[in-house]
């Protein structure tokens, strides 16, 4: 063999183990730590694997649609369900298969009654760093300290030929006696018959790793920046490679996690203008970096000087209007409450107002403002409640832009009600935020109407990991609605909003599986939505008032409706517009109340 082929041939052997390497680094053994991930079952419904501190135990199954074993297998692991009901002991499946998607897995569920919450890993970010390699194979985690106990099948009953009538090694049982003993499992790790996962971007990583010049700082760029800037609310600037290589771990977790960026509506159901997630291609692409080192690279790093330009004051122009809201005087640390400045209308008369926008007096402390306005007698004049909507601010979300032949009429004797959270950062701060309004040259087609749907009936029991309530408005017109707000407190789970057509069908408008009290999002539909009249519009809530809601102050009350924080609400704002074009706008005197008729 001449020199040149052994080369060839070394270098060939090289590149195979890079490759191995690769493909199994991320493969979970027994007493490795188990990071955490947040993902969305077949139903909708989130899931968080910390939130189980509580559990005695925590079994994970690889499911897949169509494998023979998975399907003979989950009568059993209903069974063992059964057996540790009383002990604590958690089970959820997951499905990194990427030619299963939601409709699919209920498909599979419905024929197969799989009462099972099936955890859909689009990504197959968690099952790459789970090292799935087949379905069917049961994961065992002690959540002490949150370590992989056991990995492999349930019990020697199924193989690819064969069924035996009753199992000679149960496995996973043996490993829970362990778990909940205290004790180590004898027989940690096993090798599990099922049907290949298939992870295609994880067996290309060692020939590509993406480029921090051309892939990860523009992703950055146009998707944190914003916030993570000098001056931001972010905590940390996002200005060059230094920092994003420095938070890189943590940029992994809180994507795992589904943290950031803040979005919360469930993709499943509609499309909005004002999505802040990132695609499933953008979330593997940056976590995928992180875990191959966020290396460097070649090329420069456009950061710096995106990071330090001139940010303008506002987009949209010298406003028609600027009102300066009252200062206040932010603490170094500590929770705020929210703060609710009311401020009179200056105008003599009224006004179409065809856009709103804010300029914080420190980005750094202003975590969301929610302005709304009422007359002098209106029937939103408590302290805190929301009345007829303008628009409201997040960080990075922009200016609200009514839809185009929309507007709302600002009556001259109107009182602006405004909803202020301000978030501590280290140092104390003054703040003075300046709120902006755009008027429109002449009434517009349509006027902008705020429905408010509440119940102020709710009655949450104490230690309930999910209660459910709901208000509902049928409309008398056919309507187009154009955005939706949900709104609850601290214990906050979830959210939905949904309409009833007159043929009993129902419509996903919205849904927030993973509701946060911290990001008050108006949800902007990309194309409005037609709802006919006699459609009834549910807006629905759960809430967790358990010892596991890390956010709930107090698990051991009853909670009712109220303003402050420690109360709750079911409050949902939709904006919405009448089909009919008349010449609804031409006399308008005084602003639509929230009964929506």
């Amino acid at each position: 063999m001449r020199g040149g082929e052994v080369m060839v041939k070394v270098r060939s052997i090289v590149l195979i183990l890079g490759v191995l390497a690769v493909t199994t680094a991320h493969a979970l053994e027994p007493g490795d730590r188990v990071d955490n991930f947040r993902l969305l079952d077949h139903r909708g419904d989130s899931h968080e694997l910390y939130y189980h501190t509580d559990a005695s135990a925590i079994v994970v199954m690889v499911q897949g649609n169509g494998c023979p074993i998975v399907r003979n297998q989950l009568p059993r692991l209903a069974e063992i369900r059964e057996a540790y009901a009383e002990k604590g002991v958690e089970f959820l499946l997951i499905n990194s298969n990427l030619h299963d998607d939601r409709d699919r897995i209920r498909a599979e569920a419905t024929e197969f009654a799989i009462d099972f919450p099936i955890l859909m890993d689009s990504s197959q970010l968690i099952g790459e760093s789970m090292g799935f390699r087949r379905t069917a194979e049961v994961f065992v985690i002690n959540p002490k300290r949150w370590q992989l106990a056991y990995r492999g099948p349930i019990d020697d009953r199924v193989s690819y030929q064969s069924q035996r009538p009753t199992a000679t090694r149960d496995y996973l049982t043996d490993a829970l006696e362990a778990v909940l003993a205290g004790e180590t499992v004898r027989q940690a790790e096993v090798e599990s018959e099922g049907c290949l996962v298939h992870f295609p971007a994880r067996d290309q990583r060692a020939e590509q790793t993406p480029s921090y010049s051309e892939d990860i700082a523009p992703l950055i760029a146009d998707n944190c920046i914003a916030c993570h800037r000098p001056g931001g609310i972010g905590p940390f600037a996002m200005s060059e490679y230094a920092i994003i290589h420095g938070f890189a771990p943590m940029i992994r977790e809180v994507l795992r996690t589904d943290r950031m960026p803040p979005w919360h509506a469930d993709p499943h159901h509609g499309d909005f203008s004002n999505d802040r997630s990132l695609t499933t291609a953008e979330r593997q692409k940056l976590v995928r970096w992180v875990e191959a080192g966020a290396p460097r690279g070649e090329g420069e790093d456009p950061l710096p000087a995106i990071a330090a330009r001139d940010w303008p004051e506002w987009e949209l122009g010298e406003p028609d209007l600027i009102i300066e809201l009252p200062a206040f005087d932010v603490p170094a640390t500590g929770v705020i409450a929210y703060q609710h400045p009311r401020i009179s209308n200056p105008l003599e008369e009224g006004v179409w107002v065809r856009a709103v926008d804010f300029e914080p007096g420190d980005r750094a402390v202003v975590h969301h403002i929610i302005a709304t306005f009422a007359g002098q007698e209106g029937r939103h004049q408590r302290e805190g409640a929301l009345g007829s909507a303008l628009g409201g601010f997040v960080p990075g979300g922009g200016p609200t832009r009514y839809p185009e032949g929309t507007g709302v009429y600002l009556e001259p004797d109107a009182i602006f009600v405004l909803q202020m959270h301000y978030t501590t950062m280290g140092r104390a701060t003054t703040d003075v935020t300046r709120m902006a309004l755009y008027f429109a040259d002449e009434a517009p087609e349509r006027e902008l109407r705020n429905l408010v749907l509440i119940n102020p009936r709710i009655q949450i029991p104490p230690h309930t990991r999910k209660h459910t309530e709901q208000a509902a408005h049928t409309f008398e017109h056919n309507v187009w609605v154009h955005s939706l707000l949900p709104h609850a407190h601290y214990r906050g789970r979830s959210s939905e909003f949904i309409a009833v057509h007159a043929d009993g069908s129902e419509e996903i408008l919205l849904s927030v599986p993973n509701y946060d009290f911290n990001w008050q999002h108006d949800y902007v539909l990309a194309e409005p939505v037609f709802l006919a009249a006699g459609t009834t519009l549910i807006h629905r809530t759960s809430w967790d008032n358990s010892a596991q809601n890390r956010a709930n102050p107090d698990p051991s009350v009853e909670v009712r409706w109220g303003l402050q924080s420690w109360d709750e609400m079911l409050f949902g704002s939709v904006r919405y517009t009448r089909a009919e074009a008349a010449a609804e706008t031409a006399e308008v005197t005084r602003p639509v109340n929230a009964s929506g008729h």
